[in-house]
């Protein structure tokens, strides 16, 4: 056990195994500086993470070639990797457990109320789930993957979601009154979803953030305590408070602009509230004009024959890019069609957004943390 935090280096245990009992002691030895700092990682999907992360161990077992990781650092997430190798962003326990009390205090959650952690715990947002429990002073219940059955009997207070969770929730019909609190986040939700929940008799607060903010750190378009936002000239988020990270494990030098975290999406301020509009990677050119992806996409999801949709730049000789939407259609025997669809954006958007081309699917592909594998959609796979 680990119990020298003035040394410089800390061993870094990577533990390779689904959320349950085990998982939950780690982190919370982790936090109180009385055991090795916590790389959680789900089975089957941490080779890439292991060979750019190096921890001193693995389950338990030493690894040749392991590095430690600062003493303030409790736990390293390891980034989806889908635009390259793993960065591993490093969390202290200062800001792990700031942003739990930030979050318990808005939702005003009370002590011993019980947190259902159903989100992969190697994601910033089910580690907080279990950093809240233990803030709450009460047991987490885990669920080693998503059950919408399961998740309504488990008589949780509080819960965290992502859009396609509480998506399925909804087709249910579900009684959702039982939640005290539905943290929805890692997604912008499909239009009318919260409406449909909040029918259903939930509480929904939509949260924004990532795992160098130690998850929501914006709660229904408005920063936690001590959480503070700016929009750079780029157009950039930019967040500053006691909730960044301490830095990366790996992959270069992290986007600091003096003390305030530049983010990689693009927003606006209004009336004190954050408008996320997309990342800026999102943003279409198609002859000459820039569209907001997201946008597009917010559109078409109210179309009544639309059930999910994504929206993407395909490569074009004459255009740049090509707008165009992949549509899981409501009713897959009456898809609707590509003269609809722009019709429909005739009135909505300004005519270079609308979408150029069509692209039906039976389901949009999901990255392990719900949201859109817009890489996999971009690859035609």
């Amino acid at each position: 056990m680990w119990r020298n935090p003035s040394h410089p280096d800390r061993p870094l245990h990577a533990i390779v195994q689904p959320p349950g009992p085990a998982l939950f002691t780690a982190v919370r030895d982790a936090l109180a500086g009385e055991g090795p700092a916590v790389l959680p990682l789900p089975p089957g999907q941490a080779e890439a993470a292991l060979a750019a992360l190096r921890p001193t161990h693995v389950d338990g077992t030493p690894q040749d070639g392991g590095a430690g990781v600062p003493a303030d650092v409790a736990v390293v997430i390891a980034t989806s990797g889908s635009t390259g190798t793993p960065k591993g962003v490093m969390l202290s326990a200062t800001a792990l457990r700031a942003s739990a009390a930030a979050s318990l205090r808005r939702v005003e959650a009370s002590k011993g109320e019980r947190w259902l952690c159903c989100l992969p715990v190697s994601h910033v947002s089910g580690l907080q789930v279990l950093v809240r429990a233990l803030l709450s002073e009460s047991e987490p219940i885990i669920h080693p993957r998503f059950d919408p059955r399961a998740v309504l009997d488990s008589g949780a207070d509080h819960v965290s979601l992502v859009p396609t969770q509480l998506h399925r929730l909804v087709e249910m019909g579900a009684d959702l009154s039982g939640f005290r609190t539905i943290l929805l986040g890692g997604a912008a939700p499909r239009p009318r979803l919260l409406e449909q929940a909040r029918d259903l008799g939930a509480r929904v607060v939509t949260t924004y953030g990532m795992s160098e903010t130690c998850g929501g750190c914006v709660y229904d378009g408005q920063p936690l305590y001590n959480v503070d936002l700016k929009i750079g000239e780029d157009g950039l988020i930019r967040i500053a408070g006691p909730v960044l990270f301490s830095g990366y494990r790996a992959g270069g030098p992290a986007p600091f602009d003096g003390g305030w975290f530049v983010t990689s999406d693009l927003g606006e301020l209004a009336g004190g509230r954050l408008r996320v509009l997309g990342r800026a990677d999102d943003v279409i050119n198609t002859g000459g004009e820039k569209v907001m992806a997201p946008a597009v996409a917010a559109v078409l999801g109210t179309h009544p024959e639309v059930a999910d949709v994504a929206v993407i730049g395909v490569p074009d000789v004459e255009w740049g890019e090509l707008v165009t939407a992949v549509v899981v259609p409501t009713d897959p025997d009456t898809p609707p069609t590509l003269v609809q669809l722009r019709a429909y954006c005739r009135d909505r958007l300004p005519p270079h957004a609308a979408p150029r081309e069509l692209r039906l699917v039976a389901g949009l592909p999901l990255l392990p943390n719900g949201k859109t594998d817009l890489v996999r959609l971009k690859a035609g796979t």
